[in-house]
């Protein structure tokens, strides 16, 4: 779930001027979280809190930080009096569910919490079958699955190519909010990537979605490789301490590793 944050944070300065180069400071002076690490961190906070339903725990933390940078149809979402989806496709289903990778162990309880996390808003098969990938990669990045086997795994589950390089797909990629242009492209950094701040490097150099698509490569990365110290101590720095205060709750809930 850091990774996540950190990719989100990492990938920010670069969402609406893209870069096709790995070649970049990782952190910079306008380097901020953004939605991506609000609702990552809101999936989180219900887990903690055991409930059984996300949606409202999701608007109460776009609520709370209405200027994090949500995509129109999701934005006037959190305002609704009610919990309804509105059949959505977008890579936000996909940015969000990192945290139910870490949190559980078994697969079929992974695919289900995360369907549970998308359907709120963004129930649409593919926004679903995006989330579900994301969350099921981080478990089976957890177990410490050969990237060869899980290449295969994700890609045979979830009919997604990954079957191409971050080289092949770098020159004819652009923005793209969908799961189906976002998650397998993520992913395809992370299983190119050497070490975790190598799968963000990538990630951003697509040139896309920067953000979420280091966030969704950061989250993968993380399970298999950690997140280095002076990556998580930075992390820290950006965010406010109510935000950076669920992360320290649920590692030590989970027993995952925090370096700082």
């Amino acid at each position: 779930m850091l990774g996540a944050v950190a990719g989100d944070i990492i990938g920010s300065v670069y969402e609406h001027r893209p870069i096709k180069t790995t070649r970049f400071p990782l952190f910079q002076d306008h380097s901020h979280f953004t939605d991506d690490s609000v609702l990552t961190l809101a999936v989180a906070q219900a887990i903690l809190d055991r409930k059984e339903e996300y949606g409202w725990t999701l608007k109460e933390f776009g609520r709370a930080y209405p200027q994090a940078g949500y995509g129109g149809n999701f934005y006037q979402w959190i305002f609704e009096q009610e919990v309804k989806p509105y059949n959505s496709w977008g890579n936000g289903a996909a940015m969000r569910v990192s945290p139910v990778g870490f949190a559980f162990h078994e697969e079929n309880k992974v695919l289900q919490e995360a369907q549970k996390t998308a359907a709120v808003s963004h129930d649409h098969p593919e926004g679903i079958k995006g989330a579900q990938a994301a969350a099921l990669t981080v478990l089976l990045a957890r177990r410490g699955m050969l990237k060869s086997d899980l290449r295969e795994r994700i890609a045979d589950q979830f009919h997604y190519d990954l079957y191409r390089s971050v080289e092949e797909i770098r020159p004819g990629y652009s923005f793209d909010v969908s799961c189906q242009g976002t998650v397998p492209e993520a992913l395809i950094a992370f299983l190119d990537s050497e070490n975790f701040e190598h799968a963000v490097r990538l990630a951003v150099s697509l040139g896309g979605d920067s953000d979420t698509l280091a966030c969704i490569a950061g989250a993968a990365a993380e399970a298999f490789y950690g997140v280095p110290a002076q990556i998580t101590r930075q992390v820290k720095e950006i965010l406010p301490g109510t935000l950076w205060s669920i992360i320290e709750a649920f590692y030590q809930r989970f027993d995952l590793p925090l370096f700082l």
